[in-house]
């Protein structure tokens, strides 16, 4: 099962893609958990260590990998480069081992402005996420970037499940429905919204409302944490799987994986 998990930025995003990984870790799957958003703090939520995450280096900025696999370096002006480039060994190279067994993979963002998809840096990472998509033997979770920018690269194609993680308030909700419409163009197989950060059932109506009128099924409610905000101001990872969040997403979980994979 292949579950990319997107968002306005600051709807937390990134803890229910990192939360979801470890839970489907726990039950003898093998997860692949992919940092694809440039602020790359997925390993964090997955309780990487503070020693072992400053030694992350996100794939994007590993600027002879680039060049040795497409022929071409970040950066350059002009010239071609390999738009399939050898991506099948980087997992095994690069990925970092996290808690519960799930493997993170951090492939960082786009960081010069106006590259869009025609660089060797996007070709890379392309072909990487569509060799993971492709694997039968794992499932993988993807933490994409903030926003709709991701969408209009296709870095989302082939995914069974887009999550959409929304929070009161119409930006976060417009967002949701601009993510929509493009993964929709992407075939991306089901859209399914979470609902984060609800404080009351007034919250949970209207953001259920709006929701519904766009077609967008909700399927997942998580209260306000507190003490996710307490770890967070406090630099603390926080034991994620004992707060309510966690069972809410073990409902999550095994519903996904009872409609995808079938009972048992």
């Amino acid at each position: 099962m292949r579950i990319a998990v997107s968002g306005k930025g600051g709807v937390g995003k990134t803890t229910i893609a990192g939360c979801l990984a470890r839970l489907m870790a726990r039950c003898g799957q093998k997860v692949v958990a992919i940092d694809a958003d440039p602020d790359a703090n997925l390993a964090y939520v997955l309780g990487v260590p503070p020693e072992k995450r400053a030694k992350i280096t996100p794939l994007s900025q590993m600027l002879d990998l680039i060049e040795e696999r497409t022929g071409m370096r970040p950066g350059s002006q002009g010239g071609l480069y390999c738009l399939n480039p050898k991506v099948d060994d980087i997992l095994d190279r690069y990925g970092v081992q996290a808690t519960d067994g799930v493997q993170l993979l951090v492939l960082g963002g786009l960081q010069t402005p106006g590259t869009g998809c025609f660089c060797p840096e996007n070709a890379l990472l392309k072909a990487l996420l569509r060799h993971l998509v492709l694997q039968k033997d794992q499932h993988l979770v993807l933490d994409l970037e903030a926003g709709i920018e991701h969408l209009a690269r296709g870095t989302a194609e082939k995914m069974d499940v887009m999550l959409v993680v929304v929070e009161p308030g119409i930006r976060s909700i417009e967002t949701a429905i601009k993510i929509k419409n493009l993964a929709k163009q992407l075939g991306v197989k089901r859209i399914m919204a979470v609902l984060n950060k609800m404080r009351n059932k007034k919250d949970i109506k209207l953001v259920e409302n709006k929701l519904l009128e766009a077609g967008i099924p909700p399927t997942c409610t998580i209260p306000y944490e507190e003490g996710l905000v307490e770890a967070d101001l406090g630099d603390k990872q926080p034991e994620i799987l004992k707060l309510e969040i966690a069972k809410r997403l073990e409902q999550l979980k095994n519903r996904l994986f009872r409609e995808h994979l079938g009972p048992g």
